[in-house]
């Protein structure tokens, strides 16, 4: 009983530890925003390889998304007589919820993993004692670098995640439902809200910062050669997806307490 007892508080102060460090690493990163040097050169380079090197993942994504929401949405609104309308329910589907969300879970499965397999690489070879040894922050280098560049980037590739999904939803309205490209288009963008714009724009910044951080996270702390670079990558995919997950439902809860 009493090692039982032990076990569960050992468990809950290592994960009491886990948010500490994490916490430190994000206030970390975000310090060094504000504070040279600036590494543009590194940061732009991040930017080309989570933005323009996520592209094509991202719009095959949008595509199958808007399809499937066309057809599956046809189906239950068919008894209604209400398909024509079927636009409206992929555009606020879309930009609310599955666009940002999908998005962020395919950008962490590519670029969180990277991050933390890159890191955990230069952990494991001592790289990353090698900058600290020359005087260069590693944080501020590895970890600011790229969170900039997710909360840029990730922003960018929901906005083409959505319209690809649109585009898609009208693919199939146009060959396969027979509805007009006027009415399909016209009730798609009049069902958007200013406030679906705010909101699908707000959680993909936020799934950014998760993506980056968590897989810096992981990174950081790898321990155990090779084999501990493989952990670090499948614990910052699964970690990733779990808090994009549960963020949206708290940003979604706290986005309806304001209307």
């Amino acid at each position: 009983m009493l090692t039982g007892s032990f076990d569960l508080r050992s468990t809950l102060i290592g994960y009491v530890l886990v948010v500490q460090e994490f916490t430190a690493l994000c206030g970390q990163a975000i310090a060094g925003l504000v504070r040279p040097p600036w590494y543009v050169r590194e940061t732009i380079y991040q930017i080309d390889r989570i933005g323009v090197g996520s592209v094509f993942i991202v719009v095959l994504t949008g595509m199958f998304t808007g399809m499937v929401l066309a057809l599956q949405g046809a189906v239950q609104l068919e008894p209604y007589g209400a398909t024509i309308y079927v636009s409206r329910l992929i555009s606020t589907s879309v930009v609310r919820e599955l666009g940002p969300v999908l998005a962020a879970l395919m950008i962490a499965g590519r670029v969180g993993s990277g991050i933390a397999s890159e890191i955990a690489s230069m952990k494991v070879t001592e790289q990353i004692d090698a900058l600290r040894a020359e005087g260069t922050d590693p944080i501020q280098k590895l970890a600011t670098t790229r969170l900039v560049a997710c909360v840029l980037m990730i922003p960018v590739l929901t906005i083409i995640t959505n319209g690809i999904a649109i585009f898609g939803g009208w693919l199939i309205a146009r060959l396969y439902l027979g509805i007009d490209s006027y009415f399909y288009w016209t009730w798609a963008f009049e069902a958007i809200e200013q406030r679906d714009i705010v909101v699908g724009l707000v959680k993909p910044a936020v799934f950014g910062f998760i993506i980056a951080m968590v897989g810096c996270y992981a990174g950081f702390h790898t321990k155990g050669g090779t084999v501990g670079v493989g952990l670090s990558t499948t614990q910052s995919m699964v970690s990733s997806s779990i808090l994009i997950l549960a963020s949206d439902f708290l940003l979604t809860k706290l986005f309806m307490a304001f209307p």
